[in-house]
């Protein structure tokens, strides 16, 4: 399969660099809803924000997009992806109704999926639902809800009659309670929070479902996974370059570091498995749905324990310099690890991934 990209979707990835660049010249990085609205609106001019596949711009471009957005600020980019890749798929998928205002950014969205832990595969959802006249009303908690403290609409994940449903709850509803979440590792920016819903009222039609299939559930972790690969990816890209920098501008013993083969061989490896993340990462995007779970789950534990060597490396080769509060190596280092427990956990993938081999 071909991964070099047409001049077309060069130009798109300068379009989005150079929108990044400016717009954080004039906000701060604080994540709030004001500031991710206006970024959003800014990149719906490009292809970036479409949520499928188009003709001059494939998916392998759209995960490096992706990656480029997660060197600038992987808290950031998980605010937005969230909002695009995940809150924005379940409405093109099961709310079409609702595209036309998220297209001109008027909604910005949250997915509220996992509750005490962040598995899912195992336990079911304790958060349900019952319907009263043309309502539903739920009663539930979730946590690690990314966007939960600034989103319009939060997509709750829970129970109807014994199936998985979606209920999408306004932020102003009298019965949801919103509390920020402390600081995520890694991701210390991103606005994350914790929900209680206590008979909490909606509309009938602000249900989706419910899912009798299993191929719900299975969607939102891969399009989950998908966003924590590019996160992947954009804080390898950013550690491998500081340590490159360093190693060529750092002298000890009268000569730069990268000159002592230690140093030049971990610098070695760690592009050998950024680049080897890269085009797995645009290989699963590219899969068809036969084989995209499978080759997401690959690609996710392969991204992701990547992540963490090659952030590791990078911050042995910085070596005190990367030791203070806030680098942006030592910040990579632990979304890395929080890419490995997020999502599909890198244990449960390969236990579906072990399955998928055997044919299950």
């Amino acid at each position: 399969m071909n991964f070099d990209f047409t001049e077309h979707e060069k130009k798109i990835f300068i379009q989005v660099q150079d929108i990044l660049t400016a717009f954080l010249q004039e906000y701060p990085l604080d994540n709030n809803s004001t500031m991710v609205k206006e970024l959003l609106k800014r990149l719906f001019s490009t292809s970036y924000c479409f949520l499928k596949e188009e003709e001059n711009f494939s998916a392998p471009a759209l995960m490096h997009t992706m990656e480029i957005i997660a060197r600038v600020s992987p808290s950031l980019y998980l605010s937005l992806e969230t909002n695009l890749r995940l809150f924005g798929l379940i409405l093109d998928t099961y709310a079409p109704d609702w595209m036309p205002d998220f297209y001109k950014g008027d909604i910005l969205g949250a997915v509220a999926l996992t509750e005490e832990t962040m598995n899912i595969d195992n336990d079911p959802f304790e958060t349900k639902a019952v319907k009263q006249g043309d309502q539903f009303s739920i009663n539930g908690s979730k946590k690690f809800v990314i966007n939960g403290t600034v989103a319009d609409y939060i997509a709750v994940v829970g129970q109807l009659e014994e199936h998985p449903a979606i209920f999408l709850v306004e932020k102003n509803n009298p019965g949801l309670n919103i509390s920020k979440s402390g600081p995520m590792m890694g991701f210390e920016e991103t606005p994350i929070a914790a929900l209680t819903l206590t008979d909490c009222l909606i509309p009938s039609t602000s249900m989706l479902g419910p899912f009798k299939e299993a191929t719900f559930l299975k969607s939102l972790r891969m399009w989950e996974n998908q966003i924590l690969m590019g996160a992947c990816l954009g804080m390898m890209t950013t550690s491998f370059e500081k340590a490159k920098t360093y190693a060529n501008t750092h002298k000890t013993g009268g000569k730069p570091i990268i000159a002592y083969q230690e140093v030049a061989f971990k610098l070695a490896e760690m592009l050998t498995l950024l680049q080897t993340s890269q085009l797995f990462a645009y290989r699963s995007i590219s899969a068809n749905s036969k084989e995209a779970e499978s080759l997401t789950l690959c690609a996710k534990v392969f991204c992701s324990e990547a992540a963490e060597k090659v952030t590791g490396a990078s911050l042995q080769i910085l070596s005190g310099t990367a030791l203070s509060n806030g680098y942006a190596a030592s910040q990579a280092y632990l979304g890395a690890k929080y890419a490995q427990i997020s999502g599909t956990s890198t244990e449960i993938a390969r236990v579906k991934i072990g399955d998928s081999a055997l044919g299950y």
